[in-house]
């Protein structure tokens, strides 16, 4: 007898990292170990010193096959060290929570997304060459005419759940053709790995559904809402006082900061951070409680509980998980050692 081990994997592709996998077959009882890829073929190597080598750094089920079949989400590594190769983001997202174990970091990312018509490249919902009625009803709506692609929605949620992915909620969005899923709350590294895995299985899943999804930050020009990745931060301070709140959110705008971290939120930022569609302007930074509209909101119940949480709502949909996680850790828990 053997099983499936699908090994995942980011590759080199600029600006925005795509998912790579392959199958490997093994015998019952087998473990999988390290592995390799063709590096030229993933804008990770040239063809001259082609491999890269592929390090298992997160196991678990796969619910599309089932079974004893695995996902296996990898690091890449050189051939020449083991060192982690230049693409390889996740070693600097463990290197932070080892700095700052001790403040318990943890994250819940709200991964925005957008369905679209393969043949049209226009949002689910949207008529072919035309537009929908205006965005109003489409937010966590319900019923035919408002909603689009749940079906693709059910089956992923339920497909991260049996995968012991830490998803903790879904919702139709502002835009038709737009949804969302959120992971955590998770430290700084176990969000990446989960928002990655999570990705996996949507892009899988929507192959059968004849679908394409994409991460896009602006993914219509217009009257739209662009799509984001907002994160919920705290740190074990934070979740018991508030003046640790109002710290964290203000040493994401000191100086230097806001520059540093929009260059690690993804592609797209001028795009969509416009100030219109519940957006702060990319070249300004604010905070406020209960402000949409704010570079980081800080949440009604927060303020008055006076602990919690901060929303950074700067990132795109098509951010690295790892590099955001690694940015917010190193920022926050410096401010507040």
């Amino acid at each position: 007898m053997a099983y499936r081990a699908e090994y995942i994997w980011i590759d080199g592709t600029e600006p925005t990292p795509e998912i790579r996998s392959k199958t490997r077959i093994l015998a019952d009882g087998e473990t999988p170990g390290i592995w390799g890829f063709d590096g030229s073929s993933t804008n990770q190597a040239t063809g001259d010193n082609s491999d890269v080598v592929l390090q298992p750094a997160f196991q678990c089920p796969d619910p599309i096959r089932g079974g004893d079949n695995i996902l296996i989400l990898c690091e890449t590594l050189l051939t020449t060290d083991m060192s982690p190769h230049p693409t390889n983001t996740r070693a600097a997202a463990v290197a932070a929570l080892e700095t700052y174990s001790d403040q318990e970091p943890l994250f819940g990312l709200e991964q925005e997304y957008t369905l679209l018509d393969p043949i049209t490249q226009w949002p689910s919902g949207f008529p072919p060459g035309g537009y929908p009625g205006p965005q109003g009803p489409y937010y966590c709506g319900v019923g035919y005419l408002k909603i689009h692609g749940r079906d693709l929605i059910e089956e992923h949620t339920t497909a991260c759940i049996d995968a012991g992915l830490a998803i903790s909620g879904t919702n139709a969005e502002v835009m038709p053709g737009q949804w969302e899923f959120q992971i955590g709350p998770v430290d700084t590294v176990t969000v990446g790995d989960h928002v990655w895995i999570a990705r996996y299985l949507l892009y899988r899943l929507a192959e059968a559904h004849g679908v394409e999804v994409s991460i896009a930050a602006k993914p219509m020009k217009g009257d739209w809402n662009g799509a984001g990745m907002h994160t919920n931060f705290s740190t074990k301070a934070m979740r018991e006082n508030y003046d640790a709140i109002i710290a964290a959110a203000e040493s994401l705008g000191a100086p230097g900061k806001p520059e540093e971290h929009l260059l690690g939120y993804g592609v797209g930022i001028e795009e969509r951070l416009t100030g219109a569609h519940e957006t702060q302007r990319y070249d300004q930074f604010s905070y406020g409680v209960s402000d949409r509209g704010a570079s980081v909101r800080i949440p009604w119940q927060v303020a008055k509980d006076q602990k919690g949480y901060i929303e950074d709502r700067r990132p795109n949909a098509n951010a690295d998980p790892y590099v955001l996680a690694t940015l917010m850790t190193n920022t926050v828990c410096a401010a507040l050692s």
